[in-house]
């Protein structure tokens, strides 16, 4: 198996969540990271064992990577991946891809020009407990899909948008409890239901003064076929609650929260149910709801993983550009909505 040279640039938060993942990986090496700030840097590369760098040109001409993993804050992607296809190296990146379907698609084409393999980290779809909703959806088991719907009722503190440069700005941050905090739940209804039709929505900074963004929203969906979907996303729902997922339909109902089964119920019960619901009725996560540091990097180490073995087998990453643009796509549409104040077409 090929050995992968991994590189990071940003070294925010979730910058050590692609670091520890990657040393969770097999084939995986963490060689190298580049901030703006040497000293950054450099407290990033001793801590982690890897070079440290404040030019991304450079780190890549030097170091013969292969990945680089793109940790900078959300509007502040493009460039660095860019950067990677114009040195043909592969790139991974923190999600949102970017924060518009258009610097996304800059990205895209950039390399698919180089033949180089682009994905976005959306590690909520490696949960365990989505693979049974998946095969029931395929199976058809809940019946005529009648509602959809997505809800991230979390907390985040003044200090967290106070005291830091980009959350809460529409320039870096794209948006706010939609596009930095619910994408995860949303790219998760993207994943698991048809396209959507259309969206009337609201947005509002009612729980923090001073931010660009909203910090809570609600929308509700038409999606192809008929069914109707809801979004509410919000950081300033105190004290943080788990997100949901909820889907039902005229034969069944199933229902998540962070990575627990709560309902998995169908008309036509089928042996292996109970074993599923008492699989993942007891599992117990920790997933940010106040505290954006208190999540695992499991998913990450999922998310890198699979990007290997993509690379590996010569074949499109289950998160390529494109899929990554769905979410994208469906929050621009929200913010289309609630800035014109009526229901529009997707």
């Amino acid at each position: 198996m090929k050995h992968y040279r991994f590189a990071i640039v940003g070294t925010g938060l979730i910058a050590r969540f692609h670091a520890r993942a990657v040393q969770d990986v097999d084939g995986a090496r963490l060689c190298a990271v580049c901030s703006r700030s040497a000293q950054r840097a450099a407290d990033f590369a001793a801590e982690y064992d890897c070079r440290a760098y404040t030019d991304l040109e450079v780190m890549l001409s030097s170091e013969a990577i292969d990945v680089l993993l793109i940790t900078t804050p959300s509007g502040a992607h493009l460039e660095p991946a860019l950067t990677a296809a114009r040195n043909g190296v592969n790139a991974l990146v923190e999600k949102p891809l970017e924060i518009s379907v258009e610097r996304a698609q800059q990205m895209i084409a950039a390399h698919e020009a180089a033949g180089t393999t682009l994905g976005c980290i959306f590690q909520m779809r490696r949960m365990p407990v989505l693979q049974p909703i998946r095969e029931a959806i395929a199976a058809g088991r809940f019946g005529t899909v009648t509602h959809a719907a997505a809800f991230v009722p979390w907390w985040r503190d003044a200090e967290y948008y106070t005291q830091s440069e980009w959350h809460g700005t529409r320039n870096l941050d794209g948006g706010g409890a939609l596009m930095n905090q619910s994408i995860h739940m949303i790219d998760l209804l993207c994943d698991l239901m048809p396209p959507v039709r259309s969206v009337a929505a609201a947005v509002s900074s009612i729980g923090h003064s001073g931010i660009e963004v909203e910090d809570t929203s609600s929308a509700s969906l038409v999606f192809e076929g008929g069914a109707l979907g809801t979004v509410i996303g919000t950081t300033a729902s105190w004290p943080g609650r788990p997100k949901r997922l909820e889907i039902t339909g005229t034969a069944g109902t199933a229902v998540i929260e962070d990575e627990q089964l709560l309902c998995y119920k169908f008309r036509d019960e089928q042996p292996g149910d109970e074993q599923i619901r008492t699989r993942f009725s007891a599992v117990a996560t920790r997933a940010g709801a106040a505290d954006p540091g208190a999540m695992s990097h499991a998913g990450h180490t999922a998310c890198i993983r699979s990007f290997i073995e993509a690379l590996n087998e010569g074949r499109p990453y289950e998160v390529d550009g494109q899929a990554a643009c769905r979410s994208i796509a469906l929050i621009e549409a929200i913010y289309r909505s609630a800035r014109k104040k009526r229901t529009i077409e997707c």
